[in-house]
């Protein structure tokens, strides 16, 4: 087994490169970190003609070696469990449609004032439920800087796109000159009013949140920054450095965790993630219902299943805890949270606390 304690005092354990040239891609390599499962071992061959893993060695150090159910360690490790989706015809490569919204690469222009830009292909850690595993890893969806210029004209040339989401795979995983060039030219242009950066390295790779990438926020704004813990255990001390230094340059900071089966889908569980985001000033913005994408079938509970955890959180933690719970569509973001209104009788209406008390309020139709 790898000596975890030495490899972790050692100065290259900071560093976000260093991170991302050693990131763990064999099962011999793996094997140093983890107890390999017989289950796990056939899955890392069977599933990587269908979509690689890699795992950086700072998020690799959060997996428990000996637990196959550890829910850092279900994230990131192929499983043959992912292999039974097209035996069942579950799944899909893209739920959301985005190629059919796509007027350039890589560029999805669902929302008429706003456009997701997958500025890059590649991740930290290639997570098993990824909703575009299509495209991440793939050298076909790799930009370069004249196709990232195609985008940028196209959100230049239509007035009505004042919010451009920066995204991925994942934009960090971009040089800071290079994230610069695309910042600088956006900025440029008059109608878009906000910048969005989606990332999950403060959560996989947070070494990358550097003082230079602060700064480089704080010229730009206004920016704003999503990121995507899922579980508790994600929330160390690197990753609180890395989300206090996004937000002292100014960025408001959301998280968008997805529901996954046996990993968070229980209402303590997100209770802690809830409360720990918040402590680190990370504002819970959306739960997801895990899409229908291939070999994710087990990773998906039911819709019931998300609306019992929702109701269990109501009145346990503050209300700015709690995220909306979300199906998203090809059509865009469905709430999915439990409905406190219960009926209209007459000038009143009756709704439903947390608890299950109803109350009736005067709400006369003629005012």
């Amino acid at each position: 087994m790898v000596n975890r304690t030495a490899l972790k005092a050692s100065p290259e354990w900071r560093d976000w490169k260093w991170q991302l040239r050693n990131r763990i891609r064999t099962a011999e390599e793996l094997a140093g970190w983890i107890r390999l499962t017989d289950d796990e071992r056939q899955a890392i061959e069977a599933t990587k003609a269908h979509f690689r893993w890699q795992i950086t060695p700072y998020y690799a150090d959060l997996m428990d070696p000996d637990d196959p159910e550890c829910p850092i360690r279900r994230q990131v490790v192929p499983k043959m469990a992912e292999m039974t989706d097209a035996d069942l015809g579950i799944g899909d490569l893209d739920p959301l449609e985005e190629l059919a919204h796509s007027p350039v690469k890589n560029l999805v222009h669902n929302y008429r004032d706003r456009v997701a830009f997958c500025v890059a292909s590649e991740c930290a850690v290639f997570c098993r439920y990824c909703l575009r595993k299509r495209m991440v890893g793939d050298g076909e969806y790799a930009m370069n800087k004249t196709e990232i210029q195609a985008g940028i004209d196209y959100i230049a040339a239509h007035p009505e796109i004042r919010d451009v989401l920066l995204t991925g795979g994942d934009p960090l995983i971009l040089n800071d000159a290079n994230l610069e060039w695309i910042l600088s030219r956006l900025r440029a242009i008059p109608h878009v009013e906000l910048i969005r950066l989606g990332s999950r390295f403060p959560v996989l790779n947070p070494f990358r949140i550097t003082p230079t990438f602060q700064d480089l926020i704080g010229k730009y704004h206004p920016v704003w920054f999503n990121t995507h813990f899922n579980h508790p255990k994600e929330l160390t001390a690197e990753a609180a450095e890395a989300c206090d230094r996004i937000t002292r340059a100014g960025a408001p900071l959301g998280n968008q965790t997805v529901l996954l089966k046996g990993l968070n889908d229980d209402v303590d569980v997100l209770k802690d993630l809830f409360q720990g985001l918040v402590k680190m000033r990370v504002r819970p913005y959306y739960l997801y219902q895990a899409q229908l994408i291939g070999g994710t079938r087990h990773f998906r509970t039911t819709i019931e299943k998300g609306r019992e955890l929702m109701r269990g959180l109501r009145g346990r933690i503050s209300g700015f805890a709690i995220p909306t719970y979300v199906l998203d569509t090809p059509h865009g973001k469905v709430p999915l949270t439990p409905d406190g209104f219960v009926e209209r009788d007459g000038s009143d209406i009756v709704v439903r606390a947390y608890g299950g008390e109803t109350w009736r309020e005067r709400n006369p139709l003629d005012l």
